[in-house]
């Protein structure tokens, strides 16, 4: 390898400070998802292994590094909601992810409000201004090359509702610029804002 190129095997190590594969990938958005359990018990988490995977329907997905409630409550109610982190919301959103026992409801951690959806039974928080209603379609165990299963759960869904504050729809067209999207970076304590001063328009050739 050249001087100029910092090589390495995953499975051998990074030999650098902090894993660079959470960087290189990002920034990332954040799913943001709450979830019941069936005994009813609230959850709220976010996961920076998140995005959209189909457009009609609409499909979203995140994976848990390992078998979290919100996994388990997925499982056992076929139902969550994704809700957009925003720049007001970051410090609630991280005080949603502390390590807790199942019966803590995070909402209330968090100083948030559980609304009730509109198709689901999960509640969705009040202060987001973005909210995907979902329903199960997959969870997945991920495996590594070898066939070996890892301990990570892929969560997809499909999209069965959408709200979205009146306040950011331009002329009818969703202003992502200035919607205050927040967005994980890859250091231990990374985050990015979306705004106007990173829109550029590019159209498609043809």
């Amino acid at each position: 390898m050249p001087d100029t190129e910092h090589f390495y095997e995953p499975r051998q190590g990074h030999g650098l400070p902090h894993d660079p594969f959470n960087a290189i990938v990002g920034p990332r958005p954040i799913g943001w998802i709450s979830s019941c359990s069936a005994d009813g018990i609230l959850n709220l988490a976010p996961y920076s292994f998140f995005n959209a995977f189909n457009y009609t329907p609409p499909i979203i997905g995140f994976a848990s590094t390992g078998y979290k409630d919100t996994v388990r409550n997925i499982e056992q109610t076929g139902e969550f909601a994704w809700n957009l982190a925003t720049r007001e919301l970051a410090e609630a959103m991280n005080r949603s992810c502390a390590a807790v026992p199942p019966e803590v409801d995070e909402f209330a951690l968090a100083g948030l409000t559980p609304v009730a959806s509109c198709v689901i039974g999960v509640p969705r928080v009040a202060e987001s201004p973005v909210t995907f209603e979902c329903r199960r379609t997959q969870v997945v165990q991920l495996q590594s090359a070898a066939g070996e299963t890892v301990p990570t759960w892929l969560v997809l869904g499909e999209v069965v509702a959408v709200h979205i504050d009146r306040a950011l729809l331009k002329d009818g067209i969703y202003d992502t610029a200035n919607a205050g999207h927040i967005l994980r970076g890859g250091g231990p304590a990374d985050y990015f804002t979306v705004g106007p001063e990173q829109l550029f328009r590019m159209k498609r050739p043809g």
